[in-house]
């Protein structure tokens, strides 16, 4: 009798995770650090889409059950997290966050223990593919890519401001800034543009007038930040301290927390790409449900968008695998095809990025960022 309780034992053991009463999802957010105010966006949009989720019967039958950790915006505090959540709670997937050397630096824990991690804004391509271009089996993203952005702020600055000479102030510290910076170059050559100053700095400085000074002197029609966290509003406000008045533009890094440190006459004649635009009409419930719920308004309206959608998509996969095993739900996830998001059409190319995403510009006006113009510059 005795050995037979020992064998059922082990057979218990063995079972895996998924077959538990609900069914796991993990999140890792930046609620803490330079990040903070996008990962309190993503944290409050992904308990509101497993709520609905859940309001509607859940997924196979089961309830949704976040786990979340916050990684605090560190990579070492990113890696404890991905192995917490694999290791020790035995989660279907991961979402979150939106850092891309967040997401890099936690890529070989998914890989090696076979969960699906879906990046809600890593840009960078080497969040899904290593640096032999081979696609890493179980990273995913929901966002456009770097080379697209930067393509995007370089068509945007040759075409529409006619721009000539650009200079670059970036963080040299981030995957995420050296990409942008790299495919923005790039592009703008190619489009016959000169980049007349490439300052670095790293992401925890302060202090940014050395390096405006040089770019002052470069005389450029555009200042690129190709940035995110709080050195992206003090470069703005000390550039146009400096009397720096051309237009800046930068990537997705743009959160309506800048406006508190620049001021609205410093934000002036600035614009951003974005992957939503907050004006869209498909947008307009979901802003109102996450000012219920968060009795804010909802600021990092990137994040949160991206979050959401990224519930659903991985909520879409698990029905479509109609499993909770993880290496059948990331065969899901690498086959969708055609789904119908809150934000856009999801489909997945051969390196699990989305297939053909607008872009969006964004101009800084009155306080908030508005809708300037759509954007794909294949087209």
């Amino acid at each position: 009798m005795r050995k037979l309780f020992a064998v059922l034992a082990i057979m218990l053991l063995a079972l895996p995770a998924f077959a538990a009463d609900t069914i796991k999802i993990g999140e890792i957010a930046t609620v803490t650090g330079d990040f903070a105010a996008y990962g309190v966006a993503e944290v409050e949009a992904v308990k509101m889409a497993v709520s609905e989720i859940n309001a509607k019967g859940g997924v196979l039958g089961k309830k949704l059950e976040i786990v979340m950790y916050d990684c605090r915006t560190r990579n070492e505090d990113m890696v404890n997290a991905a192995r917490r959540l694999v290791q020790q709670d035995k989660v279907v997937a991961v979402i979150g966050p939106s850092g891309s050397g967040l997401c890099i630096a936690a890529s070989p824990v998914f890989n090696q223990g076979k969960v699906p991690h879906i990046g809600t804004l890593p840009t960078n391509p080497n969040v899904t593919v290593d640096e032999r271009g081979k696609v890493k089996p179980y990273n995913f993203r929901i966002c456009f890519l770097d080379p697209y952005q930067g393509k995007i702020l370089a068509v945007f600055a040759a075409q529409d401001l006619k721009a000539k000479k650009a200079a670059i102030l970036y963080d040299v510290s981030s995957d995420y800034s050296h990409g942008l910076r790299e495919f923005f170059i790039k592009s703008f050559k190619a489009a016959g543009g000169t980049i007349v100053a490439d300052e670095g700095h790293r992401g925890e400085d302060v202090d940014f007038r050395a390096q405006l000074t040089k770019i002052k002197l470069s005389n450029p029609d555009v200042l690129v930040l190709p940035t995110m966290g709080k050195c992206t509003p003090l470069s703005v406000k000390q550039a146009r301290e400096m009397g720096i008045d051309v237009p800046i533009i930068g990537g997705d890094g743009y959160g309506d927390f800048m406006w508190e440190i620049t001021g609205k006459e410093a934000m002036k004649n600035t614009f951003w790409v974005s992957h939503v635009a907050k004006e869209d009409p498909a947008l307009k419930d979901f802003f109102a449900k996450y000012k219920r719920q968060a009795g804010t308004e909802c600021q990092e309206f990137m994040n949160a968008v991206m979050a959401y959608d990224s519930v659903y998509w991985l909520a879409d996969a698990i029905k479509r695998a109609n499993s909770t095993d993880p290496v059948k739900v990331r065969d899901a996830l690498e086959k969708t095809k055609d789904l119908q998001l809150m934000h856009t059409k999801l489909t997945m190319d051969e390196f699990h990025n989305p297939k053909d995403k607008d872009g969006f510009i964004l101009e800084a006006k009155d306080g908030k960022a508005v809708f300037y113009k759509k954007i794909r510059p294949n087209d």
